[in-house]
């Protein structure tokens, strides 16, 4: 989300999504509140550092650390004041994932962890820990709400495809076979009851996603094309559910939602399954984060997310 202020962002979530809200995240206050620093503080026993290149896995924790582990601290504080006496029905809780993780972070020699079989592991396992304890200080805050957890996969197209650099820049990285990759998604996927995948490249990895235990992948919708559709369907078929990003995420006219939801109703035709099953497969979602959005562009979305869900569950014309 935009902006800066925790408080803000949660009463404008809680407002506009009041059956499935999430836990509001604020790159605009800096690197500590980014993807990469606000999930590798939710890691056990491995301590990290902001360095020029980068954030770096360092063997004490640092003040950098303290920063990121504060203002994650601040988020849950305000996410748990405005619940107070009305908790929601279920919340989303987002943290990278582990090889988006293992694509960013630096070892102490400046490689990415993604070079090393056995920090990728540990990267893993640590992270799983570390989202075991949040869902769990989550559980006690939010008595009831059912959580479900997503697992960010920005930088998994480029693991996939070799496309990550080494350090020097001039090569890159090997690719970890699909069967390690969904070894190790499940390792983290493992902690919840409740998960999600997202991944907004075009061509995304859904069948590799859904075989590691994802309950449910979230995609763009717009870059889908027919190739998709297989593996789309197949997940579908048992019983995975769909995040679909259909409203821009940056600032746009939206004049008219029909317009924007075609993409949905273009994917399930293609599908071939019975309109009955949409609602209850499909969640409506922005493309990708809206952090680049204007405040009101953000809220607009929001609205504009639930609305089309509700339009979807309606027998089309």
């Amino acid at each position: 989300m935009p902006g800066t202020d925790p408080a803000e962002a949660v009463r404008v979530v809680l407002g506009e999504l009041p059956d499935l809200p999430f836990l509001p995240e604020l790159p605009e206050r800096g690197p500590h509140a980014d993807l990469t620093g606000r999930s590798s503080v939710l890691l056990t026993d491995l301590p990290v550092d902001l360095q020029p290149t980068g954030w770096r896995l360092v063997p004490n924790e640092s003040r950098d650390g303290r920063r990121a582990r504060d203002l994650l601290s601040r988020d849950l504080d305000a996410l748990e004041e405005a619940t107070q006496g009305q908790v929601p029905p279920s919340l989303k809780v987002q943290a990278a994932g582990p090889w988006t993780l293992a694509a960013m972070l630096e070892l102490q020699r400046g490689e990415r962890a993604l070079s090393d079989h056995g920090a990728v592991d540990d990267l893993a396992q640590s992270l799983a820990e570390g989202l075991r304890r949040h869902l769990a200080d989550l559980a006690v805050r939010l008595p009831g709400t059912r959580l479900v957890l997503q697992l960010d996969e920005p930088a998994l197209p480029a693991v996939l495809r070799a496309g990550i650099p080494t350090a020097s820049g001039f090569g890159r990285l090997r690719a970890p076979t699909p069967q390690r990759v969904r070894e190790v998604l499940s390792t983290v996927l493992g902690v919840a009851e409740d998960t999600v995948v997202h991944c907004c490249a075009a061509h995304p990895p859904v069948e590799l996603l859904h075989g590691a235990g994802a309950g449910a992948v979230s995609i763009d919708a717009t870059l889908l094309t027919p190739q998709d559709d297989e593996a789309i369907g197949v997940a579908v078929e048992s019983g995975a559910g769909l995040l679909l990003g259909l409203v821009p995420s940056v600032d746009t006219r939206m004049e008219d939602l029909t317009a924007v939801m075609e993409p949905a109703r273009v994917l399930w035709r293609r599908l071939g399954f019975d309109h009955d099953r949409l609602p209850g497969t499909v969640v409506v979602t922005p493309t990708c984060g809206l952090a680049g959005a204007s405040p009101r562009h953000a809220r607009a979305a929001l609205t504009a997310s639930a609305e089309i869900a509700r339009r979807l569950g309606e027998e089309p014309e």
